[in-house]
């Protein structure tokens, strides 16, 4: 029945939801990952080793791993997340591809050679060749229990953020990817985790893509977009302001946004074990490569969706009017807004979410299955056959995966902020680990093992480094700055649907301005620290990475009666590199291109220094870089 003519109803806004149309094209998503990995699971007799199953044989090409490495660290939180931050604080957010490039960089010149020349599949396997075991065990904890947290949460929260706008059930978004996600990387190994994040990259970059192409048509042309975001100060490429509070500057993003991605990329066991599955390191440095213009090309999309996005609601912002709750809910709204009309584009981007979700689960499953089998299952039965290692492999992966999957729904109990918690969990663990590997190739003088009852000064760094970092965190987590110091954009509400005026069949929505908010008081901050737990989070690593190698330096030459430094030149970056000769294989690959644990690789164990046949019993001893270089470890 009709209202009378001329009434005014306060307008409500309809819920969006998914039609079956965009669930079937998210079905066939999940359906072809599947499909990848049962392939790579089965052809040709599946893995027979633990090296077929955790590096793909050291035989795969730069194209499939740099686009798996584009994939590994663009998970659903990304997706969902860069987005909404260009909306908020602009397109200034693409100076986060420059740091991205000197992270490349840098990788390729310093970390990549001696992870590749030295033939390792846990990095961590570094660090007990360079330091000792414990330093090894300390890294391989860290690194567990870090990935297993952030694989939780970054399979948890787009789930989360999907229910609260679309009414799309957690539990199903849930069990769905993470039990598909397990299975493929049980069954497949990294040759089904790379080949699923190449497609998977593929639907993020046509999901962005769709959004861009609707939007942009829908506001007037690309023109149009850019003059509305220039406007509206979101097109900020020269925010060069010092203050380390604001969230994003240029100087965030070259100097924290280039260590955060260090630690990401240049030693996170997720990233080394696939760019040394290349076959030479020319492909591994090209895969580098090729990761660069992936991590460009989903950047920049996602930066373009979020000045569309503001285009389109420039004048009525969604989380003014209340239609949504939280910033990290902009991106599917945006899309069950504006393709209402468009059944099964919708989809398109929820398979695009959820690729970033398997990529980046799919990695971390497979690392910690990795690390586990050389750090401690391989120690500990030496005489295990290659069969039965792959067996335990493919059981870890299946372990770890159903582990994240508990987490995940562990996650369900913290309500909110678990954004915020995966990028804490990564900077906060990442960022020292990164500093251990540097006091280890650069720093010669660093201890390695001493007899005195003290602690190392690896051991003190990484110690210190992760509880700065993580105070910190923590601090920035109980007192948030506010949106002033963080550098927010302005949005308006002054245009927003307020009533439906019904007058006889006609039915007219009404504009006007929001009625004011009242911003609930901020909590009150400490005296002295106050100021500095409103750093960005991009600073989070990098404070853990330079108190790290600070305190390591400084430990390393305290005096002491009973200290004694050993300088091993062998696992020193400059000695690894002079030795290129030294690793290379005999046969057709130039010098430094092979990796010395290639499957095609002569099996015999390298002779040791005393004329024995065998792996060496315990760490390395310093002796001279070709002893180093040519011995393989199996403590």
């Amino acid at each position: 029945m009709l209202s009378p003519p001329g009434s005014l109803e306060v307008w409500v806004p309809e819920r969006l939801t998914f039609s079956l149309w965009d669930y079937g094209v998210f079905g066939l998503m999940l359906l072809i990952s599947t499909g990848i990995g049962l392939f790579h699971g089965l052809a040709k007799g599946g893995q027979k080793t633990s090296e077929d199953f955790f590096t793909g044989g050291r035989r795969m090409s730069a194209l499939p791993v740099g686009l798996s490495l584009s994939a590994s660290f663009m998970s659903a939180v990304q997706v969902l997340g860069v987005p909404a931050e260009a909306y908020r604080y602009g397109a200034k957010f693409l100076w986060m591809c420059m740091g991205q490039l000197l992270n490349t960089l840098l990788t390729a010149q310093l970390f990549l050679p001696v992870f590749y020349r030295l033939g390792l599949t846990s990095t961590y396997e570094y660090l007990e060749r360079r330091f000792s075991r414990s330093v090894r065990l300390c890294g391989t904890l860290q690194y567990v229990v870090a990935t297993m947290l952030y694989t939780g949460i970054v399979i948890y929260a787009p789930a989360l953020i999907l229910n609260q706008v679309t009414g799309l059930d957690i539990w199903a978004s849930l069990l769905s990817t993470g039990v598909i996600c397990t299975f493929y990387t049980t069954i497949g190994g990294m040759k089904a985790v790379i080949w699923t994040d190449v497609f998977q990259v593929v639907v993020m970059l046509s999901g962005f893509i769709a959004i861009i192409i609707r939007g942009v048509l829908l506001v007037g042309g690309p023109a149009t977009v850019l003059s509305i975001a220039t406007n509206g100060s979101r097109v900020n490429f020269g925010d060069f302001n010092p203050d380390p509070r604001s969230r994003y500057t240029v100087w965030t993003f070259l100097l924290g946004g280039t260590l955060v991605w260090l630690s990401m990329y240049g030693v996170n066991q997720a990233q080394v074990q696939r760019y040394v599955a290349c076959r030479t390191e020319r492909e591994a440095r090209m895969a580098l490569l090729v990761n660069q213009v992936g991590l460009f090309c989903i950047v920049s999309s996602a930066v373009a969706c979020g000045l569309v996005m503001f285009a389109l609601y420039k004048d009525c912002d969604p989380l003014l009017a209340g239609y949504i709750s939280a910033p990290d809910q902009y991106m599917p709204y945006l899309v069950l807004d504006i393709f209402e009309t468009s059944p099964g584009v919708p989809g398109l981007f929820l398979a695009c979410a959820y690729s970033g979700t398997l990529s980046t689960a799919s990695t971390s499953i497979n690392a910690m299955a990795a690390v586990t089998v050389e750090d401690l299952v391989k120690p500990r039965l030496p005489a295990v056959s290659p069969r039965r290692l792959t067996l335990i492999s493919k059981g870890l992966s299946l372990i770890y995966g159903t582990s994240c999957i508990t987490v995940a729904a562990l996650a369900s109990l913290l309500g909110g902020g678990v954004l915020q918690g995966s990028f804490t969990v990564m900077g906060v663990i990442s960022g020292p680990l990164l500093g251990a590997f540097i006091l280890g190739m650069f720093v010669p003088m660093c201890s390695t093992a001493d007899p005195a009852p003290l602690p190392q000064a690896v051991l003190g760094g990484l110690g210190a480094g992760f509880a700065i970092s993580f105070w910190v965190a923590v601090g920035g987590t109980l007192y948030p700055p506010s949106a002033a110091a963080m550098g927010v954009l302005p949005t308006s509400g002054a245009l927003c649907p307020l009533y439906n005026r019904t007058a006889g069949a006609n039915r007219t929505v009404l504009l006007g301005p929001l009625p004011p908010r009242q911003e609930p008081p901020a909590p009150p901050r400490p005296a002295i620290v106050g100021d500095f737990y409103a750093i960005s989070y991009l600073y989070y690593g990098a404070l853990g990475t330079l108190t790290t190698v600070a305190v390591g330096v400084l430990l390393s030459s305290l005096p002491g009666p009973t200290k004694r430094t050993r300088r091993c030149p062998g696992v020193l970056w400059w000695d690894i590199v002079k030795q290129t000769s030294l690793v290379s294989p005999a046969g057709t690959k130039s010098a430094g291109e092979e990796p010395p644990g290639k499957a095609e690789a002569p099996q015999a164990p390298p002779a040791r220094p005393d004329g024995e046949v065998g792996p060496p019993q315990g760490p390395p001893e310093c002796g001279t870089a070709t002893d180093l270089l040519l011995q393989e470890t199996h403590v």
